[in-house]
């Protein structure tokens, strides 16, 4: 289980998303759902074992009726996690906001954020206390029941969506404004730490949100994909380098002179900059495939080879 940490939250979004996002002055319109509606077709599968006594399980929607059906949306406790900039972010052409949750907090002192727990099979059994509650019949035991449903019903998740690092904000109904299909939250733009660009924006989409960032007085960043390293950093108007490490965006300590991707301390160079001309003529003087090709028998060699 992820520790529960009260920093900073990502949501990642498509360039599609820009205007909807940022549609009302001074505030940034969230999208909210009910579980039944996520892209996790297994989202409540996951509160107790379904293969037991009819009664009990009777008694179990009976108790949870509606209840399970509380405005949701996601976030996640990392803005470089690269599946979630590929699917939720168009391919590293969308964004990511960070907001800060203690700011969310204030405004909404009800909500209920936590860490999403990755778990093939319920991560309490909750047996027992179904039957007690089913056979006792004592208030507090269907109290503690349903917190018991409700925590593993929205913060429990299936193995295979680990990757997402997820962290849910939860909220009552009568929080969000309803527009036709769509339920919204206006998040205060003063709760937005940063918004960053992926990899691979437009330079339409970065200008739209470089003024956005500047509109509401947020730091604009920019996801970069170094050479040494499979974990994206971050670059801000300057150039200047930025990591992610235990949950902040901070300034690189060290950084490559010449690239500027962060390095190692004392590194001031990094691998792929430190080849120079010299490295360059011994490398094609060693490469046997350049004598084959000379001769003529690459291509057949590499069509051939065992």
């Amino acid at each position: 289980m992820a520790k529960d940490i009260k920093a900073n939250i990502y949501k990642y979004a498509s360039p599609n998303n820009i205007e909807h996002l940022f549609n009302a002055e001074g505030n940034v319109s969230l999208k909210f759902s009910l579980p039944s509606d996520f892209n996790d077709l297994f989202e409540l599968f996951l509160t107790i074992d379904f293969n037991r006594d009819p009664d009990d399980l009777a008694y179990y929607l009976d108790l949870i009726g509606d209840n399970l059906s509380f405005p949701t949306t996601c976030f996640s406790i990392s803005p470089v996690v690269v599946p979630m900039w590929a699917h939720y972010s168009m391919n590293h052409q969308g964004f990511v906001i960070e907001f800060s949750e203690n700011k969310m907090r204030e405004v909404f002192p009800n909500s209920h954020f936590r860490n999403v727990r990755y778990s093939d099979v319920p991560v309490h059994d909750l047996s027992d206390l179904l039957t007690r509650a089913r056979v006792v019949m004592k208030y507090r035991y269907n109290a503690c029941l349903w917190d018991a449903i409700y925590s593993s019903a929205y913060f429990t998740k299936t193995t295979c969506w680990t990757y997402e690092q997820e962290r849910r904000m939860v909220v009552n109904r009568d929080e969000v404004q309803k527009k036709g299909d769509l339920m919204l939250l206006s998040i205060p733009s003063k709760a937005v730490n940063s918004i960053m660009c992926g990899a691979r924006a437009t330079a339409d989409t970065v200008n739209k949100i470089r003024q956005i960032a500047d509109d509401i007085g947020c730091r604009y960043l920019e996801l970069s994909i170094g050479k040494s390293s499979a974990t994206p950093f971050l670059v801000d108007a300057r150039g200047d380098p930025f990591t992610f490490d235990q949950g902040e965006i901070i300034a690189a300590d060290y950084e490559c002179e010449e690239c500027r991707e962060p390095t190692a301390e004392g590194v001031q160079r990094c691998s792929w900059c430190c080849i120079d001309d010299d490295a360059r003529e011994r490398a094609a003087q060693s490469n046997s495939f350049r004598l084959l090709d000379h001769l003529g028998l690459l291509e057949s060699y590499i069509r051939n080879r065992p």
